[in-house]
């Protein structure tokens, strides 16, 4: 038995099953211009995983078979991907509504400097990391300097239309927690955010998704090298609303992995559990998106992480 089989086996999170695919979820590498402290993927700027052109093409003849309307892309820096225009043009000339899961900071690095006016261009939807609006708890969390390249991205954002009152080009802003504690109701951290961003810099945006931090990885090693792993853990575990499960992410999300591997969620993927309650690990050129519907999703103590509190998943609180 492998080491997921014996994680699932002695979980006892709920069943549950998948419903129509609504979303596609790619990670187009783990390389990242930022090392952040919470980051369940463990991107930095010396991971060298990056899918290449072939999987690319790959992972949009399987979007378009199967009908799924939005693509959202993630990393590491998806942007960092050389393919990464190619993919945003190739699905947005299909119809389907495009996220870029964006550090902000990528926007101003050498080589990235047109960025944004290309994520315009092609209307793509921004949800962008700020996990917090005070300058301090971000660059505590992510490296010095973070958060005033993130206030200038987001002006940048802001002049191109983004944010904006009737643009129709929607940018989000993502929460998280400073360490092992649940995001503090989303609706009124919204507002808070957009007191100070505007009142402080100008900044406008569409709306905040807080997202938990999830033990897994970078985040898990810091919690464990702390001693607060089991204490989080239980935190998760009794915050947990069955009400959740309704609205969690995997229901209708299918992840990828830069060698065109699929999963249940970004969590695991990192966590190389494979796609639904067992079996083989599956490449998305195998798939079709009919044998989804009614499967079991693979699930994991760290699933309570979606589930505790208001919930959490990667369209933000579930309630």
């Amino acid at each position: 038995m492998s080491a997921t089989e014996l994680v699932q086996r002695f979980s006892d999170f709920p069943r549950i099953r998948r419903r129509r695919l609504e979303t596609l979820q790619v990670n187009l590498g783990y390389m990242c211009n930022q090392t952040c402290f919470h980051c369940h993927v463990n991107a930095g700027p010396n991971r060298r995983e990056i899918m290449e052109l072939a999987t690319v093409k790959e992972v949009l003849a399987f979007l378009e078979r199967s009908g799924a309307a939005t693509l959202d892309l993630t990393g590491g820096a998806p942007e960092m991907n050389p393919h990464f225009r190619y993919m945003v043009g190739s699905a947005r000339d299909m119809g389907v509504t495009v996220i870029d899961r964006c550090n902000l900071t990528i926007l101003e690095q050498p080589g990235y400097e047109t960025t944004a006016d290309f994520l315009r261009d092609h209307d793509v939807r921004i949800v962008a990391s700020l996990p917090c609006y005070m300058e301090d708890n971000v660059d505590a969390q992510r490296g010095d300097g973070v958060f005033e390249a993130s206030i200038r991205a987001l002006k940048k954002l802001n002049a191109l239309g983004y944010g904006q009152t009737d643009s129709g080009l929607e940018l989000g802003l993502v929460y998280n927690p400073q360490g092992a504690s649940l995001p503090p109701p989303q609706e009124e951290l919204e507002d808070a955010y957009r007191v100070h961003l505007r009142e402080q810099f100008g900044i406008e945006f569409s709306y905040l998704l807080t997202i938990a931090n999830m033990p897994i990885n970078r985040f898990a090693k810091t919690l464990r090298r702390e001693g607060r792993y089991n204490a989080y853990m239980k935190l998760l575990r009794e915050a947990h609303r069955d009400v959740n499960l309704e609205g969690v992410m995997c229901r209708s999300l299918l992840s990828v992995d830069w060698r065109g591997n699929v999963y249940d969620c970004d969590f695991n993927q990192m966590l190389r559990m494979p796609l639904g309650a067992g079996g083989p690990r599956t490449h998305v050129r195998e798939l079709r998106a009919a044998d989804l519907e009614g499967g079991d999703i693979a699930t994991a103590d760290h699933c309570y992480g979606c589930t505790a509190g208001q919930g959490s998943s990667c369209t933000g609180a579930l309630g």
